[in-house]
């Protein structure tokens, strides 16, 4: 008996990263699974690689006739025994089956969108308290965070290949080029960080806009826009500290990523960031928009190096305890086994 995830997006993102992480995960712990997802090479030839079954479906508008009953023939023919919906797309193409319909949350999306479903999954304990609060039952809401791993073998990017010196502080900055994800906040800081260079990993609408701020800010021998890259894990190995200044961020899986991968952080403190790290002792937090302050502690963190020992330490410290993968992967089997799933 199998589980069938369901993925309606088609971007590069954070959400979308995850996705495949956790699938994967649990597909080597041996969960009997299968993907229906948005058609997305890249994300088909990841699944494919790791023996998922996986099938591509249009998730369209409301006018779209033919993904739902597709993805009950597929559901069928896998004879799953849950079918999870990632995001707001996928949950309102989720079928009724001979199946429990799960959704993941990793935001504060509308809930009609999850009625008759038998359970809904946050990532964040906020999350899940909200939908609480908007009616949901509290026994059917499930806190589930993400993982984060570093690959054992995992071997820097050699900064050379990107044009950046060996002997400079490195800061990186992951996410979506999107006004949410505050990287007009990190260029206007990098002005006020004498020497650094600065990585910004991600696509997203904002590529030009943020190009143009970066030239008229006179930092463009000292910014590299790298697009959307498949090597997070050697992005992170390569910097000396990481940059999340987001305006509205739910949970924020960059920091996470950052303390698992040894490097220290400072955070807008927006709701999920702010709720994750303990400013001071694994983070350093600022308030959201505020490039001065953002410039201030992070030159205050590179000159401190015992400061960053401490940072990296209690972050791996917090990965360990709350977000390591063979914890994670086991309270979603324990979920999937509630409704017949192993």
């Amino acid at each position: 008996m199998s589980v069938l995830h369901l993925l309606g997006s088609n971007a590069d993102g954070g959400a979308e990263t995850y996705f495949v992480d956790l699938v994967t995960a649990l597909s080597r712990a041996g969960l009997s699974e299968a993907c229906a997802i948005r058609p997305h090479a890249g994300r088909e030839q990841a699944l494919t690689a790791a023996g998922l079954a996986v099938k591509t479906f249009g998730f369209g508008s409301p006018l779209d006739l033919l993904t739902r009953p597709g993805i009950a023939s597929f559901a069928k023919a896998r004879q799953a025994r849950v079918l999870v919906a990632w995001m707001n797309r996928a949950a309102k193409h989720t079928p009724k089956g001979p199946w429990a319909r799960i959704g993941r949350l990793g935001g504060y999306y509308k809930l009609k969108n999850y009625r008759g479903f038998e359970a809904l999954v946050g990532n964040t304990r906020d999350i899940v308290d909200w939908m609480v609060r908007e009616g949901w039952p509290a026994d059917r809401a499930h806190y589930i965070p993400n993982f984060a791993e570093a690959p054992a073998d995992g071997a820097p990017v050699d900064r050379a290949s990107l044009d950046t010196p060996s002997d400079v502080p490195l800061l990186l900055s992951m996410g979506r080029l999107h006004s949410a994800k505050a990287h007009d906040i990190s260029l206007q800081a990098l002005r006020a960080i004498p020497g650094a260079y600065l990585w910004i990993a991600g696509a997203g609408p904002l590529e030009d806009q943020l190009k143009t701020l970066a030239g008229a800010l006179g930092l463009g021998d000292r910014v590299r826009f790298l697009g959307w890259r498949n090597d997070p894990s050697a992005l992170y190995g390569a910097a000396d500290l990481c940059l999340f200044p987001s305006r509205f961020e739910p949970l924020g899986n960059t920091v996470i990523q950052a303390w698992a991968h040894g490097l220290p952080v400072v955070a807008a403190a927006s709701q999920g960031p702010a709720a994750l790290i303990r400013d001071g002792d694994d983070g350093l937090l600022v308030p959201i928009d505020d490039a001065e302050a953002l410039a201030a502690r992070t030159n205050a963190l590179l000159a401190d190096p015992m400061l960053r020992i401490r940072l990296i330490q209690n972050g791996h410290a917090r990965v360990e305890a709350e977000f390591s993968q063979a914890a994670i992967l086991g309270q979603w089997r324990a979920l999937f086994a509630q409704y017949g799933a192993s």
